[in-house]
């Protein structure tokens, strides 16, 4: 580590001199603060980053790199530590700068991006000599927490962890650097937060790193000596950071495009994070290869090979010793343990012999021990309870028996019945009966209730009551005749009683005594504390758990009771809300009225503007003034059809949960119709309220008007009705307005504002937001969508579909003119002819370029289908990928892909949509891998691979295009077809 002295914070300025380090004081960056992104994590205190304005010059390095490094030379002779080459990174299979670290062998090598911080093993064939004006300065520093060390001794697991931990505060995140001092080798010292956040505190805390401690005068941090060849390859295995994550970063990310013309770079203030680092152990082979060139690659091969075999047959050998070995030891283990089973043996038979002398002093040694112990357990009362605690619970259930309230159906009655078991259920609420006989005899057996059960286990509890009365009895026996036998023994080794008793009246039959009490003894110690056998085992458990089935029974009951309590109560809290509301429809009768006033202003200032238009003398500013106020009474009224929008969604939530019968209570009100339309249909919006400008361009089919409501510009679509025909445009729109209200922006459909009939004429009115020279036909016509864009509008647009298919609707006319491609990025699906079914819609032809939309089973007859749809989807698809390339068709009219350079991955979607189509769904094709490309990766395009050309005049012409576009989009002087 770094330094010696504790740097607990940025207050620190005294004058400290390290050893390698510059002095704080006079490091002109001392104390300057850099913004950086984190790219690489080596331990809990070390790691790389990038300034956040070299953000460009790693822009231009991608971009350099992925047009140089694929024609440049491959690298020969003997590799040079001080020079940058280009290295093929194994994850993303992208180029970048790298330096080498360290030769591993005549074909491998450790290398560091130098740009990232992160280091791997490379082939040299994996790695191209680049040009000198990318010879310059790495972008990453390599940056070390201030005032922190790694404590010595730590685990490898700790290690990890830590550097897991630093690498989840800084990894892609913008971290401010204050700078303390500088290495001489660049490695920066720097204090580092991110936010408010002191990220080597956080560190500190969580015991990944210590801080530094004051040491001798020197005041300096002694730092950990770790072999750095070590610490590359073990970097080589770090889970931080997965380059694959690097091209998801909206800061430092790579450049989606060629760059043209070569980057002008800052070749000062290079940071040597790439020099050499050399291994504590060089490897034979590794070493003959740097001998000269004069040896031949056919040698050094062989030589190799004569190295591996020769360690192979090393490796070998110590193995066959150390076997040797642990069979010598474990011989000698064996020798050991018979001279100790012999020596045990001979002991024994000593024993043996010993014990057969004192047999009777022994067992009556043994008898009082064993006495002892009953003696304790009868002082602690340490008894043989034959399932008292069943039986207890037994009678528990008998005599408290919660029972099912007979009126427990009856709402009149159920109040009081319930106080009543409320009050036994609070009596035995704390009482866990079935857990506590749980922890005693574990899990219990399944069956059904049996009065034999109950009957055998009453008969065993007697039988064993019985049983060890008698045991008890007989002990007591026992034990006084040995005391009496005791006694008597004592009076014949009396020398002062006169009577005198010879050795046969007592000590003739002591072994008769003490085995029968020897016996009486152990039978009641055996009963009291040994477990029963199997056959009372199985008597205990049938009655636990034909307890325990009682009490579940009745727990079933309480949970029963409890729940019809809880419905009860909800039931009461929703009858009193539902008594204290009551519906209003005066707030929607008032936006009703206000809208009237609304609408005649604006119809007399609508002829008022129309007769002085037309007047020979009229005065341009007072039409001025006359169209300012029409915009007013505009903007008003459609605020006012919002509120009244919003009424509608208030009443119709009440309708919903409380009153279904309102709209039967104000028919005039229309909220019937509001509901069916789904909310869509609204009857104060008028035709002739709208200052809208005919778009007979757009559309000749039906009449076609532009207008600007709020801001939005927006299109308003004309269908002739009759009384069978309007009730089914408002089925279908209703649908596809449920549809996209369920997911809206995320929905890919085209939404739809507003759908009212015209009241003097049998027309319906949809109006649907207007985006100039959206639709693919157009964007195809003044600037082609590149493969990545393709990507991004037709992934909007199989989102489209599957939220249709996903509300059984089928859309039947999909076709150029009809998806949009907002902002080249955002694709959406839009409406179709709602007076139209859905095979009438699939009927018409429709062709992209010279290729058929239509699917081989609607041009047999068959009826549309979620297939049908993705079949034209996938011929759009196609025409956006191949773009002005001819289609060639086979005889059922299905596209040929073998001539067309494709993606493979949009070659398989491609084939599964158009050719295999029997099991392929929307959401399949959403999920599809050519969709699950990771951003900043862009597919290559089939015409760019062969006529992509370099010249700076061509791209500035494309770049001047756009910029036209753009401007005519804002205008709203683009064309639009729907």
């Amino acid at each position: 580590m770094w330094g010696r002295g504790c740097f607990s914070g940025a207050s620190v300025t005294e004058n400290v001199s390290f050893s390698g380090i510059v002095k704080m004081d006079e490091d002109p960056l001392y104390n300057k603060v850099e913004d950086v992104v984190g790219s690489h994590v080596e331990d809990a205190v070390t790691f790389w980053a990038q300034n956040i304005s070299r953000n460009k010059d790693i822009m231009k390095i991608g971009c350099s790199l992925s047009e140089i490094c694929p024609h440049a030379n491959s690298v020969f002779g003997n590799l040079d530590p001080k020079k940058i080459y280009g290295g093929l990174f194994s994850e993303d299979k992208c180029w970048y700068r790298c330096k080498v670290l360290k030769i591993i062998s005549d074909e491998k090598c450790l290398v560091r991006y130098i740009d990232y911080g992160n280091t791997e093993i490379l082939n040299r064939s994996d790695m191209v000599e680049i040009p000198l004006d990318l010879q310059f300065s790495s972008v990453a520093k390599k940056y070390k927490l201030w005032g922190l060390q790694i404590p010595s001794g730590q685990e490898v697991t700790q290690f990890d962890q830590g550097r897991t931990f630093l690498g989840s505060l800084i990894f892609e995140k913008e971290i401010k650097m204050r700078i303390k001092a500088t290495y001489q080798d660049g490695t920066i010292i720097a204090q580092a937060e991110y936010g408010s956040v002191d990220i080597g505190e956080e560190v500190a805390k969580k015991g990944f790193a210590e801080k530094c401690k004051l040491a001798s005068s020197t005041n300096v941090c002694e730092e950990k000596k770790s072999d750095p060849g070590q610490l590359a390859l073990r970097n080589l295995k770090s889970p931080i950071p997965l380059w694959g994550h690097r091209s998801n970063q909206s800061t430092f990310s790579k450049p989606k495009g060629r760059l043209s013309g070569r980057p002008t770079l800052d070749l000062k203030n290079e940071n040597n994070t790439g020099n050499h680092v050399t291994f504590p152990k060089e490897s034979l082979a590794a070493s003959d290869f740097n001998l000269g060139s004069n040896v031949s690659l056919e040698k050094i091969k062989q030589d190799q090979k004569l190295i591996e075999e020769n360690e192979k047959l090393k490796t070998e050998k110590e193995l066959l010793l150390e076997s040797y070995k642990v069979l010598e030891l474990k011989v000698e283990q064996t020798a050991q343990e018979l001279q100790q089973e012999k020596a045990t043996t001979m002991d024994l038979t000593k024993n043996l012999e010993s014990t057969l002398k004192t047999r009777v002093d022994t067992r009556i040694k043994n008898l009082a021990a064993k006495v002892k112990i009953l003696k304790e357990v009868r002082l602690v009362n340490i008894s043989v309870h034959f399932g008292d605690d069943l039986s207890d619970a037994v009678q528990m259930l008998d005599e408290e028996c919660f029972t099912s309230p007979a009126s427990l159906n009856e709402l009149n009655i159920i109040w009081a019945d319930y106080n009543l078991v409320q009050e036994k259920i609070q009596t035995c609420q704390n009482l866990d009966l079935s857990a506590s006989l749980e922890a005693v005899y574990g899990q219990a057996k399944e069956g059904t209730y049996s009065e034999e059960i109950l009957k055998k286990f009453y008969e065993w509890k007697s039988g064993k009551r019985e049983e060890f009365r008698n045991v008890r009895s007989e002990t007591e026996a026992s034990l006084q005749r040995l005391v009496e036998w005791f006694h008597s023994t004592s009076k014949v080794f009396d020398l002062t009683m006169e009577e005198s008793l010879t050795s046969e009246d007592t000590v003739g039959n002591v072994d008769e005594i003490l085995e029968k009490t020897e016996s009486t003894v152990c039978k009641e110690l055996e009963i009291s504390l040994i477990e029963q056998g199997d056959v009372d085992k199985e008597i205990i458990l049938n009655m636990y758990s034909q307890v325990l089935q009682k009490i579940r029974s009745e727990e079933r009951l309480i949970a029963t009771v409890q729940s019809k309590y809880k419905d009860c109560v909800e039931f009461k809290k929703q009858i009193i809300e539902w008594l204290n509301k009551s519906p209003n429809v005066d707030h929607l009768l008032s936006i009703k009225k206000k809208l009237k006033s609304l609408k005649a202003q604006l119809r007399w200032k609508l002829v008022e503007k129309n007769n002085l238009e037309e007047s020979d003398d009229h005065d341009g500013s007072e039409i001025e003034k006359i169209k300012q106020e029409i915009t007013q009474l505009h903007d008003s009224v459609f605020q006012e059809i919002y509120h009244e929008q919003e009424e509608y969604e208030k009443l119709n939530r009440l309708v919903q949960k409380w009153f279904p019968e309102l709209p039967l209570l104000h028919p005039e009100i229309g909220l019937h119709k509001f509901m069916n339309s789904g909310g869509l249909l609204t009857m104060s919006l008028e035709r002739d309220l709208l200052d809208a400008e005919p778009m007979k361009e757009l559309s000749s089919k039906r009449p076609l008007v532009c207008s600007e409501v709020n801001g939005q510009m927006i299109l308003l679509k004309g269908y002739s009705v009759d009384v069978d025909t309007e009730a089914r445009v408002i089925h279908r729109a209703a649908a596809y307005h449920t549809a996209w209200r369920e997911a809206r922006e995320e929905s890919g459909l085209l939404p739809l504002i507003f759908l009212f009939l015209c009241k003097s004429d049998p027309m319906a009115y949809l109006m649907v937001p207007y985006y100039p020279r959206a639709n693919l036909s157009a964007v195809q016509a003044s600037m082609p969508l590149t493969s990545e864009e393709t990507l991004k509008v037709m992934k909007g647009v199989a989102q489209g579909l599957h939220t249709l298919h996903k509300a059984d609707i089928i859309h039947g006319s999909l076709h150029q003119n009809n998806v949009f491609a907002l902002n080249r990025e955002q694709g959406i699906v839009g409406d179709f002819d709602f007076t139209k079914s859905v095979n009438q819609r699939a009927s018409v032809s429709m062709m992209v370029g010279d290729l058929s939309l239509i699917s081989p089973e609607l041009r047999m007859g068959k009826p549309a289908s979620p297939s049908s749809d993705l079949y034209a989807y996938g011929c759009l698809l196609l025409w956006l990928s191949v773009q002005k390339q001819k289609f060639e068709t086979n005889e059922d009219g299905i596209p040929e892909m073998d001539q067309y350079h494709l993606d493979d991955k949009v070659r398989s979607l491609l084939f599964s949509l158009i050719h295999c189509r029997s099991s392929m769904t929307a959401e399949q094709v959403l999920n599809a891998e050519c969709f699950l490309l990771p951003k900043g990766k862009s597919i290559p395009s089939p015409e760019k691979d062969t006529e992509y050309t370099e010249n700076e005049e061509e791209e500035k012409f494309k770049m001047e295009n756009l910029d036209k576009y753009k401007e005519k989009t804002k205008n709203g002087e683009a064309n639009f077809d729907c």
